[in-house]
């Protein structure tokens, strides 16, 4: 299944260097860990795995994080930005931050 559109990724932003992403961190088996991976395409060079500290309200926890390899810019599919602003809503992201996912803009599904 395509996306029609851009991939997320998180890149540095020189415009805002303040600007922040809301992560959902979840314990995973190994062999979650395994088939995340596939899922996320690292066996096939689509995105890259990497470890990150995070800063959440308990301290600065590592976690890993999937960079998009070949990020060129774009924007994403209605489709894909609503799926990625109702995942952070239903992890409990701040509402502004959701409202602000929903306001970007991005490709009609049309």
């Amino acid at each position: 299944m395509g996306w029609d559109g851009a991939l997320a990724t998180v890149v540095e932003c020189p415009e805002d260097p303040k600007s922040h992403v809301f992560v959902g961190l979840y314990e995973i088996t190994p062999d979650d860990e395994k088939s995340l991976d596939e899922w996320e395409g690292v066996t096939i060079g689509l995105y890259t795995k990497i470890r990150i500290r995070v800063h959440t309200l308990d301290g600065f926890p590592l976690a890993w994080l999937y960079v998009l390899n070949g990020y060129e810019g774009g924007l994403p599919s209605a489709r894909y930005l609503g799926t990625m602003a109702d995942a952070a809503e239903a992890a409990g992201a701040p509402s502004d931050y959701v409202s602000e996912l929903r306001r970007r803009p991005c490709i009609s599904n049309g």
